[in-house]
């Protein structure tokens, strides 16, 4: 039973303006170190506990930082529109990503934000998706068809395989098997930096390793920025360097590359985790994954652009995949002047959290939340659309993810080879065991029995 005591209760965040009727934010007296555990350990838990305990907007003080917990669509509305800019993005992501990811497309703000990403969103037009796709079609048919077979650790054949991806489609470039494991190494240490417990660079301890991570990611590019500037090629890379804005500005090479850093790690990362996810769930359900399959057979080998939409069944696990366990779990924002947030009083300079992960199980809008359900997005019952933040896996309001229809194209068109020439399963019984300490990855790498059909 969860305590609803006095007790547990009697801390606020911040004292409300005097004759304001805006209310105080609870927060809990247990040491914010510990609250930070627990939502590491087991966020559903913790979500659920917090709800009980304090109610759908909290706080706590941890690692420096004041932070109100703001659950629910209704919340995640406020803070993600952000009509009266009273939310930035910049001071909070810098928190726990900008010495590796500095002045990424996320972590910029305002007029700077709309302009470098107008010029960043030519790089993913239909157009140059189709060019993209295009370039990745081989590589992905001929590094699927090589996969191998029995006792495999799918988490690390996608890992390696969307490098692949990103490497030759946004990159250009082929690199040896050493070079590729560094830069993959370096994407793996600076993701895992930003929630560190000590921030400061300890040898041997996460913030000092991904510091390391983002020294040798700005050397690469930097190191082939003037090839990318003399020639035009259809990757990314070379895209960034040659695009221009509405009055012919073009991006810096420092531009260049902190963008190329952010998105490279954006495509790799979120792509892996989610199709990770969806093989588990088609190997717990295997009655979607032949219904998934039997698309996949209907179409060539070789999918073109337009046959994306016809893998409505894949789309459909994708989606509730993607509810389940979105890749990024949470959505900071930083108050930059006093706020207010579902009613309760938000002082200038706190951390505010958007807590997506635990939102995509709300029961008010998803039916029995938990339970594996994809026909839940079908035009029939579409759940989603019971409240636009009811689902947000790519975020929203103008920093919605820029590289969101890139990223399930490369999903379809993996799993489509996928589905095509292979079959999966796990054990009876099987539960996949979850590390909640960055991004959401499971601890065991996901071993399946691959099979060829």
């Amino acid at each position: 039973m969860v305590s609803t005591g006095t007790a547990a209760k009697s801390a606020v965040f911040a004292q409300a303006p005097a004759g304001s009727d805006l209310l105080e934010v609870p927060c809990a007296q247990r040491n914010g170190i510990l609250e930070m555990m627990a939502m590491r350990r087991d966020p559903f838990a913790f979500g659920d506990e917090r709800l009980a305990r304090l109610g759908q907007v909290s706080g706590l003080n941890a690692l420096g930082v004041k932070m109100v917990i703001a659950a629910g669509p209704r919340a995640a509305d406020e803070i993600l529109m952000n009509r009266d800019k009273a939310f930035a993005n910049g001071p909070a992501w810098s928190y726990f990503i900008g010495p590796f990811f500095n002045r990424g497309i996320m972590l910029l703000d305002f007029d700077e934000h709309r302009h470098h990403r107008h010029i960043l969103q030519q790089a993913f037009t239909p157009s140059a998706l189709k060019g993209y796709m295009q370039e990745m079609q081989p590589m992905i048919a001929e590094r699927v068809a090589d996969l191998p077979t029995g006792n495999v650790k799918m988490f690390e054949q996608f890992k390696s395989l969307t490098l692949d991806v990103a490497l030759e489609v946004f990159l250009g470039l082929e690199l040896p098997k050493d070079q590729a494991d560094k830069i993959n190494k370096a994407f793996i240490d600076t993701v895992r930096a930003g929630v560190a417990y000590v921030r400061k660079p300890v040898p041997g301890g996460r913030w000092w390793k991904g510091l390391r991570g983002r020294k040798v990611l700005e050397e690469f590019f930097y190191d082939n920025i003037a090839a990318k500037r003399a020639r035009e090629t259809p990757d990314l890379f070379s895209v960034l360097c040659h695009v221009e804005g509405d009055e012919g500005e073009r991006f810096t090479d420092e531009d260049v590359v902190n963008h190329m850093i952010f998105v490279l790690m954006a495509a790799h990362d979120t792509s892996t985790i989610t199709m990770t996810q969806m093989a588990y769930r088609m190997a717990k359900s295997p009655e979607w994954q032949q219904r998934a399959r039997e698309q996949s057979l209907e179409l060539n080998p070789e999918l073109g652009y337009d046959d994306l939409g016809k893998l409505s069944v894949l789309d459909l696990v994708l989606k509730e995949s993607l509810r389940m366990c979105p890749p990024v779990p949470a959505q900071p924002r930083m108050a930059v002047k006093d706020t207010s947030v579902q009613g309760f009083f938000v002082p200038k300079g706190s951390m505010v959290t958007v807590p997506q992960m635990t939102n995509h199980r709300d029961p008010e809008f998803f039916t029995n939340p938990d339970m594996f359900d994809p026909e839940r997005f079908t035009p029939e019952r579409k759940e989603d659309k019971g409240h636009r933040m009811a689902w947000t896996p790519f975020g929203g309001g103008v920093h919605k993810c820029i590289g969101l229809y890139f990223g399930q194209m490369e999903i379809k068109t993996i799993l489509h080879h996928l589905l095509r020439n292979y079959e999966w399963s796990v054990p009876e019984g099987y539960q996949i065991p979850m590390d909640y300490s960055a991004l959401p990855v499971p601890k065991d790498k996901l071993p399946v029995d691959l099979r060829r059909r």
